[in-house]
């Protein structure tokens, strides 16, 4: 070919290509028919077509036309060069070509997937691999088909020092990760621009999660109620276990308690404590329990001074609210609707029995009494009467109150005094009864001199004394004559005389004689008598 110089008509370019895909150089030299060398970063691969070293190369082309194209199956990264087409007799050489493998990354591997678990009330951390890639991926985040930002990203070159490997953390708060969630991790370079992806589903992990219904409410004492505990748990429910007021139910296991409650409901809740693997979750509940009056403190009864106060203390339970009403034993008069009971400066006729009465409506009542003590002077309260016959033996009575005790107890007549005992025609008996002290005086062979004399009972204790004036009368006698039926005036009452019958009446006042002193005060045709200490 003298005369005749050899040119290119095609040269290798820099091409790009993906790691697995084949690929081309092309290099044409017509007319030329010497010996062609592809050159790989500077060393030759063979010499002409022969490039036994390198199995996956190949020349290919008509070499009677001068095509000497390097043909590359299955390129790899190693074959990521520089390549040149050499005429080794033409001394020529084409341009240099760059061929740049492009190696996707890995299949990204999100770490803990498929199921992420965590607590809740945690925050999410999640981190996601991809590894072995040319150029280094990118990696995005996407739940559900919307992209999550504020990741972290970080690179990694490998030794070859071509490759890099990937890494991405996700933060994702607790208010913002719902169980259930799946979220994806995708990574992507020009090797593969649409990416490849993987994903884990979210699994928040929770203590149990309990309702505790109570069927029926209200409910009457003595009826059954049904307790059922419901549960949500993530990892699920594994025990559980019943409580009333503290104290385990060991015959329940399950999660529905039945039971015919009582009034104790109202107070000692019954609990249900519910357990998975992570802990135990307690919820308790009282019962709208409808039940009568029952007794929360006891009143007691109280012994006080005359002019002192006393003070009662009657408490109750009940449900729905109850009424406490304190009253006196024999009287309608409501003194207080309280649970204490106070009254001011007692006087004697403040004791006696007092009671204590609360009520639930339409359930029930209940009642507690006591009694109330006052210590002062005796009181002299006996009405008893006795017939006597002239000639037979007679008796009156004087019956006393006293608190303390009588110290004493003394009959006078005329100038008789007689405590106890015997004397002359005249006996004197006391005798102790629960309601206070009964003293006889007994007359052997009553005279009509008996029926004109004034008896005087009386009786002393540490705070005082009484009496009372006592008279005797004949049995069957007229009105006008001297008859038998006795008179006992009460304690410091008066009683009126009409004609020679009694009646009994008590005055708002009486004229007060100087001590020791009888005296009379007449109102038309009676007299009011009295005894005064």
């Amino acid at each position: 070919m003298r005369g005749t110089v050899a040119m290119f008509s095609q040269q290798p370019q820099d091409l790009v290509v993906v790691a697995g895909q084949p690929v081309t150089l092309p290099c044409s030299i017509p007319g030329y028919h010497g010996v062609v060398l592809w050159i790989k970063n500077g060393l030759a691969l063979g010499v002409g077509r022969d490039l036994s070293g390198y199995p996956r190369y190949t020349v290919i082309g008509d070499h009677g036309s001068g095509e000497h194209h390097l043909r590359i199956q299955r390129v790899e990264l190693t074959d990521d060069a520089v390549f040149e087409c050499q005429a080794v007799q033409a001394a020529m050489r084409s341009r240099p070509a760059r061929l740049t493998v492009l190696v996707p990354p890995e299949d990204p591997v999100i770490s803990g997937g498929p199921v992420v678990s965590l607590r809740a009330g945690d925050p999410l951390n999640l981190t996601c691999h991809a590894d072995n890639a040319k150029p280094a991926a990118s990696i995005i985040w996407i739940r559900n088909g919307e992209v999550l930002n504020g990741a972290m990203y970080s690179k990694t070159l490998l030794r070859d020092g071509k490759r890099e490997s990937t890494v991405s953390t996700l933060y994702l708060s607790p208010s913002n990760i719902e169980t259930g969630q799946q979220i994806i991790c995708k990574a992507s370079n020009k090797a593969v621009p649409n990416g490849k992806e993987t994903s884990v589903t979210i699994d928040i992990q929770h203590l149990p999660l309990v309702n505790l219904s109570v069927e029926p409410q209200p409910v009457l004492e003595g009826n059954l109620v049904k307790f059922h505990c419901s549960a949500k748990a993530n990892p699920p429910v594994t025990h559980y276990r019943w409580a009333k007021g503290g104290s385990i139910i060991k015959e329940v296991s399950g999660d529905t308690y039945e039971v015919i409650v009582d009034h104790s409901f109202f107070t000692e809740p019954v609990s249900c404590e519910v357990t998975n693997p992570l802990g135990s979750t307690n919820i308790s509940r009282n019962v709208d329990v409808y039940f009568g009056p029952r007794m929360a403190a006891e009143p007691q009864s109280l012994q006080v001074d005359l002019g002192s106060d006393a003070v009662f203390n009657c408490a109750w339970t009940g449900n729905p609210s109850l009424t406490i009403v304190w009253m006196k034993r024999g009287s309608g008069v409501v003194l207080s609707n309280e649970n204490l009971l106070t009254l001011k400066s007692v006087r004697q006729e403040d004791a006696g029995k007092y009671v204590c009465r609360a009520v639930v409506p339409r359930v029930g009542a209940g009642e507690k009494e006591v009694s109330l003590t006052v210590n002062g002077p005796p009181t002299i309260s006996s009405t008893q009467t006795q017939q006597a016959l002239h000639g037979e033996k007679g008796q009156i009575k004087c019956f006393i109150r006293s608190t303390p005790p009588p110290d004493r107890i003394a009959w006078s007549w005329k100038e008789t005094v007689l405590e106890s005992g015997t004397s002359g025609r005249y006996t004197v008996e006391t005798v102790n009864t629960e309601e206070g002290v009964i003293s006889t005086l007994t007359m052997s062979n009553i005279v009509p001199a008996d029926f004109q004399t004034i008896y005087n009972c009386t009786a002393w204790n540490s705070f005082g004394s009484d009496t009372e004036i006592i008279r005797l009368k004949e049995q069957g006698g007229s009105q006008g004559s001297t008859g038998s039926t006795f008179l006992l005036f009460k304690s410091r009452g008066c009683g009126f005389l009409e004609s020679d019958h009694v009646a009994f009446y008590s005055l708002p006042t009486c004229k007060q004689g100087t001590h020791g002193d009888d005296y009379a005060s007449q109102m038309h045709t009676h007299s009011c008598v009295r005894q005064w200490k």
